[in-house]
């Protein structure tokens, strides 16, 4: 049986690259015939790196089956994984972010959640002296992974780990950081041809604060102008995201790569009060500006309270 690799739906830089590096590994060195697999449609940046390195995407597939062997990565939340996935057999879960709960196994299995930036350092690590085999399109997914989950080491989930691995797989790719980055940021510029929805559900998890369900979005460009040059039909698309995906408010953080702050947009009093309780800030018209905050992971899920 094929093994199924895959991360998040509303797959990201890293779960796109990582279920593609994890299948290189298991199929060339472990002997583990295994397939990177997609929950969703790629973001622009990520379809990007599919094409920089040379690498088809992935199936993208809606679901799986009882006793389907699969490998998840740079998640463990089952709100963003298929909903049968405790059917399926699940052999490994590679993560960088908090423990959620809810998955079931069919029996112990290899767990590795490490508080790193990005998932594919973890892989490097997990790889042992196997890393001096990677070929070079496996080494460009990987730093690529690296470059997003750190906005070039703006975010203040970067460790020291992540950037030295970046600088060294840079090197051995003949790359400039500067330069490869400024072009996977303008692919992840490059939105306008999404519908308000795409937008918000692009890069989203759902949360909950007291009994109030979420989906935090969040999108990362060098020109927030362009998404917030349509601020008003965003809120409305809102209203009807939340609807359709069973939460109470949708909230939307445009991150500033460049600035180093987010702008998020205040459609009512809901999300008034939890950026006044959440940030500190001062909301007086439909937007407010989060100096400093980059980071769904680590400053904006934790601070969430209402």
């Amino acid at each position: 049986m094929t093994i199924k690799v895959f991360g998040h739906k509303s797959p990201d830089t890293d779960s796109t690259g990582s279920p593609l590096i994890w299948a290189w590994y298991l199929s060339e060195h472990r002997g583990q015939p295994a397939e990177a697999k997609l929950l969703g449609e790629p973001n622009t940046e990520a379809a990007f790196v599919l094409k920089r390195w040379g690498y088809d995407k992935p199936e993208i597939i809606s679901g799986v089956a009882a006793g389907d062997e699969v490998v998840i990565v740079d998640t463990n939340n089952p709100a963003e994984l298929p909903d049968a996935i405790n059917d399926a057999d699940i052999l490994q879960i590679i993560d960088h972010h908090k423990l959620t709960g809810g998955l079931e196994t069919k029996g112990p299995i290899d767990i590795t959640i490490k508080p790193l930036a990005c998932t594919a350092t973890i892989m490097h690590n997990l790889m042992g002296d196997n890393d001096a085999k990677m070929p070079e399109g496996i080494k460009g997914l990987m730093l690529s992974c690296i470059l997003s989950d750190t906005l070039e080491f703006r975010s203040p989930t970067t460790t020291e780990q992540d950037k030295a691995l970046a600088e060294q797989l840079a090197a051995d790719l003949g790359l400039s950081i500067p330069d490869y980055a400024s072009e996977m940021f303008a692919a992840k510029s490059d939105v306008s041809a999404f519908s308000d929805a795409e937008l918000i559900r692009m890069d989203s998890k759902e949360y909950e604060v007291s009994g109030t369900k979420f989906r935090v979005s969040v999108l990362e460009t060098t020109a927030p102008n362009i998404p917030l040059d349509r601020k008003a039909s965003l809120m409305e698309t809102m209203k009807t995201v939340a609807a359709e995906d069973g939460v109470d408010e949708v909230l939307l953080f445009v991150v500033d790569i460049l600035k180093e702050e987010a702008t998020l947009l205040v459609p009512n009093d809901t999300v008034k009060t939890v950026a006044e309780k959440s940030f500190g800030a001062t909301v007086s018209g439909d937007t407010v500006v989060l100096p400093g905050v980059m980071s769904r992971k680590k400053q904006i899920i934790p601070a969430l309270t209402l």
